[in-house]
């Protein structure tokens, strides 16, 4: 309909054949596109709007263009600028999509992404990231018209939903797709008013939002909804879960420091309350509203309702069909109560959890239809409260109910209890904390007297919550069933040997899921569903589990081993000679790949590592291999608890895949190798090679590739049993490929003038013979004012260079990683 014609007259035909009601003339940030309901003037930064859209000129795929669209939002944040639409779009010249602003909004919560990319860069791993999140979501959810054959309806579509109401719109409402946004705001301009000493209210569980869930579910300033922890009363906040000395409840009460000022021209420009139908859902993802600091102490997470399905479906193939009335089922870490969606046999579930708020969302939301027992939920601390606190065992004083202690105490009834739970992730330490950036977070699991109890059982792995939880459980409620979700460390994690001598149980089956998935969870690794018989007694030696992808796909199994060989540091470490001829160091972290980022080669020890291999001029093959094993492959969140191991003897005959892990070695970017930090021992080309303008301070490793090298010990040499090696290293096509193009890198450098980019590489000072690959980066890239590496040049010719050498780095990876399966450095 729009054939051949600029992006900016179909964003002009557009807006006159169709949004002819609306006004399309504001600029929203980067959008190509915003669709508002005409209106008199707004406060700055308060527009309503109906559409943001991505325009394309011709045809084009519009899931891709609406990922554009997605990340240019989240790179420039617009949503905390601007209320977000009702919906996302995106049209070509013959057709145009939409897509509910709510069904993507989780995207733009994401830990740990990189949002600083060019949103039109359809290559890039962000984009395909995206991609794949909302996939799914475009596949089911987005409409699609065409401009010849759609007509009528996209008229129709757009006046139905695109509703303009009165001209002047002085108020906006809130609903699910904007809670969120109106919260942020509500943080810059509310909270500070309000007279509360924040850091010290959190210690108690008191929340920024529950203060503003206070504010928004309330009508007149006086909130409407019951069981919310904060209530606001006109001008001023309660709080009645307060208690005297005489135990008697009292009521606290909260003012404003400015006298409601703020608070008054904030909620002016509001509709308040959002509909009711909102309200279950606003309270329920209260979860949201907690500060990370909290969640990362707390260790909890709301469970995704595709995985609560999924797991609901395994227990069902497990446990049979009739598994709900034939099984007693407790929550002992139901935080909302998301997990027990979907049950329905209301009789035989309980629920508890630690937080009192909690229960109260719980118990509002059972007065909405929940399928639970009122009396069957209840505030219970699973690590820390006693199930039977009296002398006399079960009875008066025990927080669970009863009929749950009856459960318990009951040997045949006790085998009928499954413990149904989402544990928190909370860990005593993480990467921050090994590089020197954050603190130690033994106060999660330390502050439960439960660890000092079990330490002596299970050792290092009562440093995680959830590895206390499975103790316990085991421990108190013998012989039950137990199906959670947790990381997998506790089946091949390097502190979890005694947790295994502890745990004997019967594995059931399970799956596992990107842990992404799971809100404002941090890193890339999985996350396991797994079942137990606990009145079986098995060695925990492999649990095989099916993997699903993002899009709840299932790709193929994954076998974690519980029964290992040493690591690969104990390997290592027989070839650490402790020679003061010291050509270099390197990092050797905790051996799995989520600490691999850990690892780098440099002249003198860093900072990041208590544990340093020692390159010496006798060694560094050893050390090689030790790397590329390690590096040359690429972690995922399905190999992140993957351990390294101790190879079987085949390595030793295969010199190939020996001088291929060499020359790995040399040209990797963990290599970090500095002429500044001392001699550089390790340029791999000769003077002439590269036409050098100067000699070489060293010319260690060319003599050490061309055989001329003398070793002082015989003992530490790999190839021959003599003390001069006179046989050059032979490399593959491969690695041959990588030399040549470090060669081509290097011969650039050495053909600088040095008179741009700001001189040499590190500090100044003309030009630098010994450069390192390093330092070539480092003079090209050049640094920002913090003394990071730039990650780009402006030369062209470098950034085709460099490109080259890590293509051809990546083939010899992939030559490398076969090898490093079939010598056993890792299990399949």
């Amino acid at each position: 309909m729009y054939p051949n014609i600029r992006e900016e007259e179909l964003k002009n035909k557009i807006a006159q054949d169709y949004f002819w009601l609306y006004d399309c003339t504001k600029i929203i940030g980067n959008l190509d596109f915003c669709v508002a309901m005409l209106q008199g003037e707004t406060s700055p930064g308060e527009q309503e709007s109906l559409l943001w859209a991505e325009a394309k000129k011709g045809e084009s795929d519009v899931q891709k263009s609406i990922v554009q669209l997605i990340l240019t939002i989240g790179k420039a944040r617009t949503f905390d600028k601007f209320l977000p639409p009702p919906f996302l779009g995106a049209f070509d010249g013959e057709k145009m999509a939409f897509i509910p602003y709510s069904e993507i909004i989780d995207v733009f919560y994401k830990n740990d992404f990189n949002w600083n990319v060019a949103p039109s860069n359809h290559e890039t791993r962000e984009f395909k990231l995206v991609l794949e999140l909302v996939r799914t979501v475009l596949d089911t959810k987005s409409l699609i018209f065409y401009y010849e054959k759609d007509d009528k309806e996209l008229k129709k579509f757009i006046s139905d939903n695109f509703i303009v109401g009165k001209f002047g719109v002085t108020k906006t409402k809130i609903d699910k797709n904007n809670f969120m946004v109106v919260y942020n705001k509500w943080l810059q301009e509310v909270k500070p008013t309000i007279a509360v000493k924040w850091e010290a209210a959190k210690k108690y569980g008191l929340i920024d939002g529950d203060f503003y869930l206070a504010d928004l579910l309330s009508y007149e300033n006086k909130s409407l909804k019951a069981k919310l922890y904060i209530f606001l009363q006109k001008d001023h906040y309660e709080m009645d879960r307060g208690f005297d000395e005489l135990g008697l409840k009292t009521i606290i009460s909260v003012y404003f420091a400015d006298k409601q000022k703020a608070h008054t021209q904030f909620w002016n420009r509001y509709d308040r309350p959002p509909r009711e139908e909102y309200w279950a859902y606003i309270v329920e993802r209260r979860d949201l509203l907690v500060p990370q600091d909290v969640r990362e102490r707390k260790g909890s997470y709301f469970t995704p309702q595709i995985w609560v399905e999924l797991s609901q479906k395994y227990l069902t193939d497990v446990l049979g069909e009739n598994w709900q009335d034939d099984y007693y089922i407790w929550d002992c870490a139901c935080g909302t109560g998301n997990l027990l969606a979907g049950l329905t046999n209301k009789y035989n579930i309980y629920a508890s959890t630690l937080d009192i708020q909690d229960i109260d969302v719980i118990k509002d939301r059972i007065k909405n239809g929940a399928n639970l027992l009122e009396n069957h939920v209840f505030q219970f601390d699973f690590l820390n409260d006693e199930f039977f606190p009296s002398k006399g065992g079960a009875g008066a004083g025990s927080k669970l109910p009863q009929d749950l202690q009856d459960i318990i105490n009951d040997p045949e009834k006790r085998k009928k209890l499954l413990i149904y739970i989402n544990p928190p992730y909370a860990e005593a330490t993480n990467a921050r904390t090994v590089s020197g950036t954050g603190e130690n977070k033994s106060g999660v699991a330390k502050d439960n007297k439960m660890r000092e109890y079990y330490r002596q059982k299970i050792n290092g792995a009562s440093n995680e919550i959830f590895a206390l939880f499975m103790a316990k459980i085991y421990d108190k409620i013998p012989n039950s069933q137990l199906a959670l979700f947790s990381k997998l460390k506790f089946v091949q994690g390097t502190n979890f040997e005694k947790f295994k001598q502890f745990f004997l149980a019967k594995y059931l089956g399970g799956f596992i899921v990107p842990a992404d998935t799971f809100d404002n969870v941090k890193g890339t690794f999985p996350i396991g569903f797994t079942m137990w018989d606990l009145s079986i007694k098995e060695k925990m030696e492999e649990v095989e589990t099916a993997i699903f992808e993002k899009n709840g796909k299932q790709a193929g199994t994954k076998i974690f081993y519980g029964d290992l060989p040493q690591s690969i540091n104990k390997w290592a470490k027989i070839y650490d000679n402790g020679s003061n001829e010291h050509i270099g160091y390197m990092g050797n972290p905790a051996p799995d790949f989520q600490h691999n980022n850990q690892m780098y080669v440099s002249i003198q020890k860093g900072i990041e590592h208590f544990n340093f291999w020692a390159f010496t001029k006798n060694n560094i093959l050893y050390g090689s291999i030790y790397f590329a094993v390690r590096q040359s492959i690429d972690a995922t969140w399905l190999n992140d608890r993957d351990q390294f191991l101790s190879p079987n003897n085949d390595w030793k005959i295969d010199t190939e895949f020996q001088n291929d892990c060499f020359a790995y070695t040399l040209f990797q970017g963990q290599n970090r190798i500095s002429s500044i930090e001392g001699t550089n021992n390790w340029i791999p080309f000769t003077e002439y090679e590269v036409d050098a303008k100067e000699k070489f301070e060293s010319n260690f490793m060319t003599n050490f590739i061309k055989g001329k090298l003398k070793h002082s010990d015989e003992n530490t040499l790999l190839f021959e049993e003599k003390e001069t090696r006179t046989t050059p290293l032979i490399f593959s096509v491969e690695a041959t490929a990588v030399f040549e193009a470090g060669k081509a890198l290097w011969t650039y450098y050495h053909a600088q003038k040095f008179s741009s980019f700001g001189g040499v590489s590190e500090g100044g000072g003309g030009y630098n013979p010994n450069a390192s690959l390093y330092d070539i980066r480092a003079y090209f890239q050049g640094r920002n004012p913090t003394g990071k590496m730039n990650l780009k040049s402006p030369d062209e010719t470098y950034t085709a260079l460099i490109a080259d050498l890590r293509e051809k780095l990546k083939e010899l990876a992939q030559k490398i990683e076969p090898k490093v399966y079939e010598y056993g450095f890792l299990k399949a």
